[in-house]
């Protein structure tokens, strides 16, 4: 079996400096980091104590492992000027296949983190699922290894499988998202504060870890409230689509209520 010691990192953004630390505090050897900003590029090294550069033909060619962690948009062109003979390359896209990598080495694979990454939030990578597929079973063999030493949660999925939960990760944490931004936005336009509705988003998030969504779905859609519903409605008319979505979602409710 390969044992991955020697890793390049080609990316510098939030995925890749998660992944970068999490890396090096179980002790693997991240030698270089790749970014088309030198600055991030420069700040992430000196984290992992690691050679940069902002120059495709500045990363070594003798590690073990190649990781591109970029947006699906630059992983296209990157991609085209990557070229690594038999080196094991993988990407971190939830949505990009694996044969995008077929032309850049002989042995690829994906290694796709699902969590929401920011800049300066610390998290623990061991709650973090990890999702792997791989072009061998010998390469699928290394990347699982590599992703047990820093996650608690790893699963071998399909490029078909994983896009599908990338969808579905767009609805509970994206789409999610967006509903607290119109949330905090009619909010503020009125005086109030969107700390008043924090505990409730934390309540609704933990029912559902030991729960169906289904199971625990409330709310006057839910109760077939139409009188509560139109009022809310009414209330609305000034907030131009936030009025759509309202009635979008109270109807889907109500529709998968039967």
């Amino acid at each position: 079996m390969k044992e991955i010691n020697k890793i390049v990192l080609i990316g510098s953004g939030n995925v890749a400096t998660h992944l970068a630390l999490a890396l090096t505090k179980k002790g693997k050897n991240i030698i270089h980091i790749y970014g088309r900003t030198i600055s991030r590029a420069k700040k992430l090294a000196e984290k992992t104590n690691s050679s940069y550069s902002d120059k495709i033909e500045d990363i070594p060619a003798d590690a073990d492992l190649y990781i591109l962690s970029v947006s699906d948009h630059a992983l296209s062109e990157v991609v085209k000027k990557i070229k690594f003979s038999d080196k094991l390359i993988v990407h971190t896209s939830g949505t990009s296949n694996i044969e995008k990598l077929k032309n850049s080495s002989e042995n690829f694979g994906i290694f796709y983190p699902l969590q929401t990454f920011s800049a300066n939030k610390n998290i623990d990578f061991k709650s973090i699922p990890i999702c792997i597929e791989a072009n061998t079973k010998e390469n699928e063999n290394a990347l699982n290894d590599l992703a047990k030493s820093i996650s608690d949660n790893v699963y071998i999925v399909s490029s078909e499988e994983r896009k599908i939960i990338h969808v579905c990760a767009v609805f509970v944490s994206n789409f999610s998202n967006f509903m607290y931004s119109i949330a905090d936005d009619i909010l503020e336009q009125h005086d109030l504060s969107f700390d008043i509705l924090k505990p409730l988003i934390l309540e609704t998030a933990k029912k559902v870890i030991s729960n169906k969504p289904k199971e625990v779905q409330t709310g006057p859609a839910f109760r077939k409230d139409h009188n509560t519903i139109e009022k809310h409605i009414d209330f609305l008319s000034d907030f131009g689509e936030y009025k759509t979505i309202y009635k979008l979602l109270s109807d889907q409710i109500i529709k998968n209520r039967k």
